[in-house]
């Protein structure tokens, strides 16, 4: 199964960015998105950012990754 999680671009330079997953940061090759800019919110699987997502869907995807999390964690 293939997943990809929600991201905020926080920094930019050339075709990689720093990304913030959930409060952690990576970095992310944006070469597959059209236009990435600071504050952007795309999806990232496997180290590529492969399309923009709205505030609002990153914010209801991200609520659905905490709910998972805190199931797998047992709270």
């Amino acid at each position: 199964m293939c997943l990809s999680v929600p991201a905020k671009i926080v920094e930019l330079q050339g075709r990689l960015a720093t990304v913030d997953v959930m409060g952690n940061r990576r970095e992310a090759d944006v070469s597959l998105v059209d236009e990435p800019q600071l504050g952007d919110y795309v999806l990232v699987h496997a180290g590529f950012a492969i399309q923009k997502m709205t505030a609002e869907d990153a914010a209801e995807s991200l609520k659905l990754w905490e709910e998972i999390a805190r199931v797998e964690l047992g709270e």
